[in-house]
Protein backbone atom coordinates (compact mmCIF):
# COMPACT_ATOMS: atom_id res chain seq x y z
CA UNK A 1 0.00 0.00 0.00
CA UNK A 2 1.02 3.47 -1.02
CA UNK A 3 1.95 5.91 1.91
CA UNK A 4 0.08 7.07 4.26
CA UNK A 5 -2.02 3.91 4.36
CA UNK A 6 0.87 1.73 5.40
CA UNK A 7 1.50 3.83 8.51
CA UNK A 8 -1.76 4.70 9.38
CA UNK A 9 -1.28 3.78 13.23
CA UNK A 10 1.54 6.35 13.16
CA UNK A 11 0.10 8.83 10.78
CA UNK A 12 -2.40 11.83 11.40
CA UNK A 13 -3.71 14.27 9.01
CA UNK A 14 -4.06 18.44 9.38
CA UNK A 15 -1.77 18.79 12.52
CA UNK A 16 -1.62 22.26 13.53
CA UNK A 17 2.74 23.00 13.90
CA UNK A 18 2.73 26.13 15.61
CA UNK A 19 1.55 24.09 19.29
CA UNK A 20 5.22 22.42 18.52
CA UNK A 21 7.70 25.69 17.66
CA UNK A 22 8.62 28.26 20.47
CA UNK A 23 7.61 31.39 18.14
CA UNK A 24 4.22 29.58 18.71
CA UNK A 25 2.75 30.66 15.09
CA UNK A 26 2.79 28.67 11.42
CA UNK A 27 -0.20 26.02 9.79
CA UNK A 28 -0.40 22.35 9.86
CA UNK A 29 2.03 19.47 8.48
CA UNK A 30 -0.48 17.69 5.57
CA UNK A 31 1.03 14.61 7.31
CA UNK A 32 2.07 14.49 11.06
CA UNK A 33 4.46 10.88 11.41
CA UNK A 34 5.70 9.58 14.72
CA UNK A 35 7.49 6.51 14.13
CA UNK A 36 7.67 4.22 17.14
CA UNK A 37 11.68 2.71 16.32
CA UNK A 38 14.46 3.43 14.03
CA UNK A 39 13.49 0.63 11.54
CA UNK A 40 10.07 1.95 11.60
CA UNK A 41 10.98 5.51 10.68
CA UNK A 42 13.69 3.92 8.16
CA UNK A 43 10.18 2.38 6.18
CA UNK A 44 8.69 5.43 6.53
CA UNK A 45 11.36 7.55 4.76
CA UNK A 46 11.88 4.78 2.00
CA UNK A 47 7.91 4.98 1.70
CA UNK A 48 8.13 9.13 1.13
CA UNK A 49 10.76 8.39 -1.21
CA UNK A 50 9.19 5.72 -3.49
CA UNK A 51 6.23 8.00 -3.47
CA UNK A 52 8.16 11.62 -4.31
CA UNK A 53 6.50 13.44 -0.80
CA UNK A 54 8.71 15.59 0.61
CA UNK A 55 9.81 15.13 4.30
CA UNK A 56 10.51 17.25 7.36
CA UNK A 57 11.71 16.59 10.31
CA UNK A 58 10.36 18.20 13.45
CA UNK A 59 12.98 18.68 16.31
CA UNK A 60 12.74 20.61 19.42
CA UNK A 61 10.87 23.74 17.22
CA UNK A 62 13.55 25.85 19.21
CA UNK A 63 14.76 27.74 15.73
CA UNK A 64 11.35 27.08 13.26
CA UNK A 65 9.39 29.42 11.61
CA UNK A 66 6.61 27.28 9.67
CA UNK A 67 4.61 29.41 6.83
CA UNK A 68 0.86 30.41 8.10
CA UNK A 69 -0.33 28.19 5.11
CA UNK A 70 1.56 25.15 6.57
CA UNK A 71 3.47 22.10 4.83
CA UNK A 72 3.08 19.88 2.55
CA UNK A 73 4.07 16.21 2.32
CA UNK A 74 5.44 14.63 5.11
CA UNK A 75 7.00 16.23 8.94
CA UNK A 76 8.47 13.75 10.58
CA UNK A 77 8.37 14.22 14.41
CA UNK A 78 10.25 11.70 16.89
CA UNK A 79 8.97 10.53 20.23
CA UNK A 80 11.22 10.80 23.48
CA UNK A 81 10.16 7.28 24.14
CA UNK A 82 11.56 5.96 20.93
CA UNK A 83 14.33 8.42 20.19
CA UNK A 84 16.05 9.53 23.36
CA UNK A 85 18.71 8.31 25.83
CA UNK A 86 22.20 9.11 26.83
CA UNK A 87 24.63 6.01 27.85
CA UNK A 88 28.39 6.90 29.31
CA UNK A 89 30.91 4.53 29.25
CA UNK A 90 33.86 5.90 30.56
CA UNK A 91 34.69 9.75 28.76
CA UNK A 92 32.41 7.85 25.86
CA UNK A 93 28.99 9.37 25.60
CA UNK A 94 26.59 7.55 23.14
CA UNK A 95 23.13 10.00 23.07
CA UNK A 96 19.89 9.46 20.83
CA UNK A 97 19.45 12.35 18.79
CA UNK A 98 15.79 13.41 19.86
CA UNK A 99 17.45 13.74 23.58
CA UNK A 100 16.91 17.33 24.37
CA UNK A 101 20.25 19.07 25.11
CA UNK A 102 19.67 20.32 28.29
CA UNK A 103 19.58 16.38 29.18
CA UNK A 104 22.71 15.89 27.71
CA UNK A 105 24.21 19.06 29.18
CA UNK A 106 23.04 17.89 32.96
CA UNK A 107 23.90 13.55 32.19
CA UNK A 108 27.87 15.14 31.61
CA UNK A 109 28.18 17.31 34.05
CA UNK A 110 26.78 14.61 36.74
CA UNK A 111 29.37 12.29 35.16
CA UNK A 112 32.57 14.79 35.77
CA UNK A 113 32.69 14.79 31.99
CA UNK A 114 33.91 18.05 30.44
CA UNK A 115 33.40 19.41 27.08
CA UNK A 116 29.41 20.27 26.74
CA UNK A 117 28.61 22.23 29.84
CA UNK A 118 28.95 25.35 27.90
CA UNK A 119 26.06 24.53 25.68
CA UNK A 120 23.66 25.38 28.79
CA UNK A 121 20.48 27.05 28.00
CA UNK A 122 20.79 26.20 24.30
CA UNK A 123 17.82 24.89 23.37
CA UNK A 124 16.10 21.83 21.31
CA UNK A 125 17.34 18.77 20.64
CA UNK A 126 20.81 17.17 20.20
CA UNK A 127 20.17 16.19 16.83
CA UNK A 128 19.13 20.21 16.02
CA UNK A 129 22.17 21.00 18.05
CA UNK A 130 24.50 18.87 15.79
CA UNK A 131 22.79 19.84 12.42
CA UNK A 132 23.44 23.38 12.92
CA UNK A 133 26.80 23.35 15.42
CA UNK A 134 25.11 25.05 18.22
CA UNK A 135 27.25 26.86 20.49
CA UNK A 136 28.06 30.22 21.90
CA UNK A 137 31.21 31.70 22.56
CA UNK A 138 32.55 29.02 25.03
CA UNK A 139 32.22 26.29 22.24
CA UNK A 140 30.16 25.07 19.69
CA UNK A 141 29.23 21.17 20.13
CA UNK A 142 30.71 19.57 17.02
CA UNK A 143 34.34 20.15 18.48
CA UNK A 144 33.44 16.89 20.36
CA UNK A 145 32.15 14.48 18.10
CA UNK A 146 33.18 11.88 17.26
CA UNK A 147 30.69 10.01 14.99
CA UNK A 148 27.00 10.18 14.21
CA UNK A 149 24.56 7.95 12.20
CA UNK A 150 22.04 9.38 10.23
CA UNK A 151 19.41 8.71 7.73
CA UNK A 152 19.33 10.02 4.35
CA UNK A 153 16.31 11.50 2.10
CA UNK A 154 15.87 7.73 0.46
CA UNK A 155 16.14 6.06 3.48
CA UNK A 156 19.60 4.63 3.83
CA UNK A 157 21.15 4.48 7.06
CA UNK A 158 25.02 5.03 7.32
CA UNK A 159 27.62 6.16 9.94
CA UNK A 160 29.50 9.17 9.79
CA UNK A 161 32.66 9.48 11.46
CA UNK A 162 36.46 11.13 10.75
CA UNK A 163 36.38 13.47 7.95
CA UNK A 164 32.88 13.14 6.85
CA UNK A 165 32.13 15.61 10.08
CA UNK A 166 32.79 18.90 9.08
CA UNK A 167 31.48 21.75 11.23
CA UNK A 168 31.80 25.48 10.98
CA UNK A 169 29.74 28.44 12.57
CA UNK A 170 26.15 27.47 12.69
CA UNK A 171 26.51 24.59 10.15
CA UNK A 172 28.01 21.14 9.65
CA UNK A 173 28.54 18.04 7.23
CA UNK A 174 25.61 16.59 9.44
CA UNK A 175 23.05 17.88 6.73
CA UNK A 176 20.91 14.38 6.26
CA UNK A 177 17.59 14.16 6.34
CA UNK A 178 17.66 12.47 10.47
CA UNK A 179 20.29 12.72 12.90
CA UNK A 180 19.71 9.28 14.58
CA UNK A 181 22.54 9.11 17.28
CA UNK A 182 25.49 10.67 18.02
CA UNK A 183 28.83 9.45 19.85
CA UNK A 184 31.09 11.91 22.03
CA UNK A 185 34.45 12.11 23.63
CA UNK A 186 34.40 14.28 26.27
CA UNK A 187 37.23 14.36 29.29
CA UNK A 188 37.06 14.04 33.12
CA UNK A 189 36.63 16.99 35.37
CA UNK A 190 35.33 17.66 38.51
CA UNK A 191 31.73 17.96 38.58
CA UNK A 192 31.14 20.94 41.00
CA UNK A 193 33.62 22.89 38.80
CA UNK A 194 31.88 21.77 35.69
CA UNK A 195 28.53 22.78 37.62
CA UNK A 196 29.40 26.03 38.73
CA UNK A 197 30.99 26.97 35.41
CA UNK A 198 27.31 25.62 33.68
CA UNK A 199 25.90 27.96 36.41
CA UNK A 200 27.43 31.28 35.43
CA UNK A 201 26.78 30.45 31.82
CA UNK A 202 23.11 30.46 32.23
CA UNK A 203 22.65 33.43 35.09
CA UNK A 204 24.55 35.53 31.91
CA UNK A 205 21.88 34.15 29.50
CA UNK A 206 19.37 34.48 31.54
CA UNK A 207 20.16 38.03 32.07
CA UNK A 208 20.64 38.65 28.38
CA UNK A 209 18.15 36.99 26.64
CA UNK A 210 14.56 37.21 26.76
CA UNK A 211 14.33 33.66 27.69
CA UNK A 212 10.45 34.19 29.98
CA UNK A 213 9.09 34.87 26.94
CA UNK A 214 7.30 33.38 23.41
CA UNK A 215 10.31 33.69 21.42
CA UNK A 216 13.03 31.01 19.28
CA UNK A 217 16.42 31.19 19.64
CA UNK A 218 18.89 33.87 17.31
CA UNK A 219 17.05 35.03 14.38
CA UNK A 220 20.43 36.02 12.46
CA UNK A 221 24.10 34.51 12.26
CA UNK A 222 26.56 36.69 13.76
CA UNK A 223 28.59 38.35 10.53
CA UNK A 224 31.99 37.45 10.60
CA UNK A 225 33.91 40.13 13.39
CA UNK A 226 30.69 41.39 14.68
CA UNK A 227 27.44 40.61 16.30
CA UNK A 228 23.88 40.61 14.96
CA UNK A 229 22.18 42.05 17.93
CA UNK A 230 24.66 44.32 18.27
CA UNK A 231 23.72 45.95 14.55
CA UNK A 232 20.33 45.47 15.43
CA UNK A 233 20.45 47.57 18.47
CA UNK A 234 22.27 50.14 16.83
CA UNK A 235 20.22 50.18 14.18
CA UNK A 236 17.61 51.43 16.87
CA UNK A 237 15.28 48.08 16.10
CA UNK A 238 14.62 46.99 19.96
CA UNK A 239 11.08 47.10 20.96
CA UNK A 240 10.03 47.37 16.94
CA UNK A 241 6.84 45.61 16.21
CA UNK A 242 5.42 44.44 13.07
CA UNK A 243 1.75 42.86 13.74
CA UNK A 244 2.32 40.36 16.98
CA UNK A 245 5.99 40.07 16.54
CA UNK A 246 8.04 42.81 18.15
CA UNK A 247 12.70 42.64 18.47
CA UNK A 248 13.18 41.92 22.26
CA UNK A 249 14.37 44.91 23.89
CA UNK A 250 16.19 42.22 26.22
CA UNK A 251 18.51 41.33 23.50
CA UNK A 252 18.16 42.67 19.81
CA UNK A 253 18.97 38.89 17.57
CA UNK A 254 15.26 37.75 19.54
CA UNK A 255 12.65 38.04 18.14
CA UNK A 256 9.06 37.80 20.76
CA UNK A 257 5.52 37.03 19.42
CA UNK A 258 2.41 37.56 21.00
CA UNK A 259 -1.19 35.51 20.99
CA UNK A 260 -2.50 36.85 17.18
CA UNK A 261 0.82 36.74 15.98
CA UNK A 262 1.76 35.34 12.10
CA UNK A 263 4.51 33.65 10.13
CA UNK A 264 3.86 36.62 7.94
CA UNK A 265 3.96 39.04 10.53
CA UNK A 266 7.83 37.79 11.32
CA UNK A 267 8.86 37.64 7.80
CA UNK A 268 8.15 41.29 7.83
CA UNK A 269 10.10 42.13 10.56
CA UNK A 270 12.97 39.88 9.55
CA UNK A 271 12.33 41.78 5.93
CA UNK A 272 12.36 45.04 8.17
CA UNK A 273 15.88 44.35 10.55
CA UNK A 274 17.43 43.35 7.29
CA UNK A 275 17.15 46.42 5.24
CA UNK A 276 17.79 48.56 8.25
CA UNK A 277 21.03 46.83 8.74
CA UNK A 278 21.96 46.62 5.47
CA UNK A 279 21.18 50.78 4.61
CA UNK A 280 22.99 51.48 7.79
CA UNK A 281 26.09 49.22 7.96
CA UNK A 282 26.30 47.70 4.76
CA UNK A 283 25.68 44.44 6.28
CA UNK A 284 23.89 41.64 5.09
CA UNK A 285 21.99 39.34 7.48
CA UNK A 286 22.25 35.89 7.40
CA UNK A 287 19.26 34.03 8.65
CA UNK A 288 19.51 31.47 11.73
CA UNK A 289 16.09 30.78 12.06
CA UNK A 290 15.07 27.60 9.63
CA UNK A 291 11.88 28.60 7.68
CA UNK A 292 9.60 25.97 6.09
Amino acid sequence: MPFPDSFAQITQTDVPLAPRTWLKVGGPAQFFVEPTSADELVSVVKACHAEGLAVRLLGGGSNLLVGDDGVGGVVISLKPAAFAGVEIDGSTVRVKAGTSLATLVAATVRAGLAGLETLVGIPGTVGGALNGNAGGRQGDIGRHLTSATVVTVDGEKVERVGDDLQFGYRQSSLDELVILEAEFELAAADRDELAARGRKIWVEKKNAQPLSHQSAGCVFKNPRGQKAGQLIDRAGLKGTRVGGVSVSDRHANFFVTESGATAADVRRLIDLTRSAVADQFDVELELELVVW
